[in-house]
């Protein structure tokens, strides 16, 4: 006990020398380096600046695709030769506002989706207002679709000259959970619509555009798939599948003159988002769809994202993606998402028990 009392200062002297003479050290290094070690200083320095213009050359590109650059024009799709645009989940939200811009473009359109109702009355309002398109639709259940409905698709889709691809149709769940805790029909189910369907239809699509040799293919994306979702699980699951089979699709189909793109997105105003007002961080359907159709070809702000194929033109969600990548702090923002989802969750279960007591 005496002995330790009797060295504690000493240690504390020590110690506080030590951080002084590091110190001192630090202050002399540079000039160490410059006067004694001039390559390794030289070396250091070309390091450093090649790092710095690396980080304005990339922001740069960033900055000039999301805002000035244009994407390759949809001309190039067929959409002035009668080509069709289809567009999956289209009776409303994304895809409803994808098949209006296609048709504006001059594509015609398919419209697929589970609701024929919906269906039709959007088919009506796009021949409405541009009759020059020829209007079609197919009532799918993608949740339930066997074997026999994807081949009723596929022999409407086979008449057709596609020239366009807008794997739009998505399922998340109903709330945030843990997934020991999530319904088994709802994680099958966004397996289905997320996977299996892009899959079917893409499979039904793509041997007519190696034929002509012309095609675009939108993949419709997710955040949750880049940055892993906690309690969000298997939705993000199904997202990250959609990045890495975008990009090993791109690069099969390049040659044949075939655009493959994943569409990484933030929250839209949308039923699956559950969101209804907008702002700068979450765009309404239209003006995320304009972007996406502008920037065809461009990664934007996915560009140095180690994800070849991946797009993320709105400029909000461009500018966020590219934060991410450069700030490089994904468990962090894992972490803060499970953080989010929690709270998420809890507000959605007081809202139940609140509506079950009314009733």
């Amino acid at each position: 006990m005496y002995v330790i009392d009797f060295w504690r200062p000493v240690l504390k002297g020590a110690q506080r020398r030590a951080r002084t003479m590091d110190l001192e050290y630090l202050k002399e290094l540079p000039v160490y380096l410059a006067r004694d070690q001039p390559y390794v200083s030289t070396f250091l320095l070309a390091l450093g600046s090649f790092a710095v213009v690396r980080v304005v050359y990339q922001t740069l590109s960033v900055l000039l695709q999301t805002f000035i650059i244009p994407g390759t024009n949809l001309k190039r799709f067929g959409s002035t030769k009668g080509a069709w645009a289809v567009v999956t989940g289209a009776s409303d939200g994304i895809g409803k506002e994808f098949a209006f811009q296609l048709a504006k473009a001059g594509f015609n359109v398919l419209l697929i989706a589970r609701n024929k109702q919906l269906l039709d009355s959007t088919a009506s309002d796009i021949a409405t207002k541009y009759p020059g398109v020829s209007t079609a639709t197919h009532s799918i259940n993608f949740a339930k679709a066997d074997e026999h409905a994807y081949q009723s698709l596929s022999t409407v889709l086979n008449r057709l000259d596609v020239g366009v691809l807008v794997n739009n149709v998505g399922k998340s769940h109903a709330m945030p959970a843990y997934f020991v805790d999530t319904p088994k029909d709802e994680i099958t189910d966004i397996v289905a619509i997320n996977v299996n369907a892009t899959l079917h239809v893409t499979y039904a699509v793509l041997p007519g555009m190696v034929q002509r040799k012309r095609g675009l293919i939108l993949n419709i994306g997710s955040f949750a798939g880049a940055i892993p979702s906690p309690m969000l699980a298997t939705y993000s699951g199904t997202k990250a599948f959609l990045s890495t089979f975008t990009s090993a699709l791109a690069e099969e189909v390049r040659a044949q003159n075939i655009t493959v793109e994943h569409v990484n997105t933030y929250f839209v105003v949308s039923k699956l988002s559950k969101i209804r007002k907008a702002s700068a961080l979450i765009p309404q359907p239209g003006a995320f769809v304009r972007s996406v159709l502008s920037k065809i070809g461009l990664p934007c702000g996915a560009g140095y994202s180690g994800r070849p194929g991946t797009s993320t033109p709105y400029w909000s969600h461009s500018l966020l993606d590219y934060a991410a990548t450069l700030l490089g702090l994904p468990s962090v923002l894992i972490s803060y998402t499970h953080g989010l989802h929690k709270d998420i969750r809890r507000r959605a279960l007081r809202k139940q028990e609140r509506e079950g007591k009314k009733l």
